[in-house]
C-alpha cells in the first residue's frame, strides 16, 4: 500500500519529474491522433502529461484519459487530469490540476483522498499563499508569456515577474504559457522546477524531437542555476 499522510505525499510529489510537463490540446495536434502525439512526446522524455479537454463528452474523456494513463505508466511518467475530478478518479490518475475557477482545493482533497496530487494554477502572490495554505501539492505559475492556446490569459508576467513569484513558492513549481525551445532555459533560470508546454510539443512537426530538445535545455539550465 502507498504511504499516506504528509510524509507519504511529500515522497510522491518529490518522485514526479517536473522538468517538462505536457498539457494536451487536441486542437494543436495538426490532425494527428492524440495518443500518437503524446506517445512521441513521452519517448522524448516528458515527465508529466496533463489531459486537458474542454469539449468532449465524458465517455470520450474517460476513454482517452485511460489510454493516456496507460501510456504514461509504460514510460514512467505521471498522469494528471485537468479540472475533472470524476474523470481522474475513474481512470486512477496520479492527480488533478485545478484553475482558479475550478473546485477549491479543500473540496477536491475530500473527494480525491490523501493519495493523489493536486496542482493549482496561480497568477499572483495572494493565490500562491492561498493555494499553499489549502494544501496544494504543486503550483503552476501563469502566464509567463502571451500564448495562442489561451488568448484570454491575464497580462504576461515575463521573466522578472516569474522570478518574483517563484521565490514565494514552498512547493514544487512549474511555469506555463508561451514557453518554447527558445525561452525555456530563461524560464528555468528564473527558479522554477519545470516548464509546462502545449503547442511547443503538441504542434511540433516531430513531437519526440521537440520534447527531447526541451528536456536537454531544461536540464542544462537547471544544472547551471544549481552551480
Amino acid at each position: 500500500m502507498s504511504p499516506t499522510g504528509e510524509d507519504g505525499m511529500t515522497r510522491r510529489v518529490e518522485a514526479v519529474d517536473w522538468s517538462v510537463y505536457l498539457v494536451t490540446d487536441s486542437r494543436c495536434g495538426e490532425g494527428r491522433p492524440l495518443l500518437q502525439v503524446v506517445e512521441a512526446a513521452l519517448r522524448g522524455g516528458i515527465g508529466v502529461v496533463q489531459y486537458r479537454e474542454k469539449q468532449a463528452a465524458t465517455r470520450t474523456m474517460v476513454r482517452e484519459a485511460e489510454a493516456l494513463r496507460e501510456l504514461c505508466e509504460a514510460y514512467g511518467a505521471s498522469f494528471f487530469v485537468n479540472d475533472r475530478i470524476d474523470v481522474a478518479l475513474a481512470v486512477d490518475a496520479h492527480g488533478v490540476h485545478l484553475g482558479q475557477d475550478d473546485m477549491p482545493v479543500p473540496m477536491a482533497r475530500r473527494l480525491l483522498g490523501p493519495e493523489r496530487i493536486i496542482g493549482v494554477t496561480v497568477h499572483n502572490a495572494e493565490e500562491i499563499r492561498r493555494a499553499q495554505a489549502q494544501g496544494a501539492d504543486v503550483l503552476s505559475i501563469a502566464p509567463v508569456f502571451a500564448t495562442s492556446t489561451k488568448p484570454d490569459h491575464q497580462t504576461p508576467l515575463g521573466i522578472q515577474g516569474l522570478r518574483k513569484l517563484a521565490g514565494l513558492c514552498e512547493r514544487p513549481v512549474v511555469a506555463i504559457a508561451g514557453i518554447t525551445l527558445e525561452n525555456a532555459a530563461d524560464v528555468i533560470r528564473a527558479g522554477v522546477d519545470g516548464v509546462c508546454v502545449v503547442s511547443a510539443v503538441m504542434a511540433a512537426p516531430d513531437p519526440e524531437t521537440a520534447a527531447r530538445e526541451l528536456r536537454r535545455r531544461v536540464e542544462e539550465a537547471r544544472a547551471a542555476r544549481m552551480g
